[in-house]
């Protein structure tokens, strides 16, 4: 008998569609407090996932939706850092 893995999916947090785990990037509340972008999935802390699309990011920044799921406030920069991640993203693909 043949064993299938399951693929562990998320939801991202702007749009709301479900996703294999590693098709997203997660963006983590640490335990002492610090947002980070997790491109590893490993960082502990509360995690929340977006789609690496643009209008994705936008929407979870500008609605406060990230905000919402880690807790916290999202400084502006993890935009920024998002979009760089995205890029990344977008660069492996290929």
């Amino acid at each position: 008998m043949v064993k299938v893995r399951k693929v562990p999916q998320r939801s991202c947090v702007a749009c709301g569609r479900m996703r294999p785990k590693r098709e997203l990037i997660r963006v983590v509340r640490t335990p002492a407090g610090e947002i980070k972008v997790d491109l590893t999935g490993k960082v502990s802390g509360r995690g929340a996932y977006v789609c690496p699309e643009a209008p994705c990011i936008e929407r979870g920044v500008r609605e406060g939706r990230l905000q919402h799921a880690l807790g916290v406030a999202v400084p502006a920069e993890i935009a920024g850092e998002l979009q760089r991640a995205v890029d990344l993203v977008a660069a492996g693909r290929r």
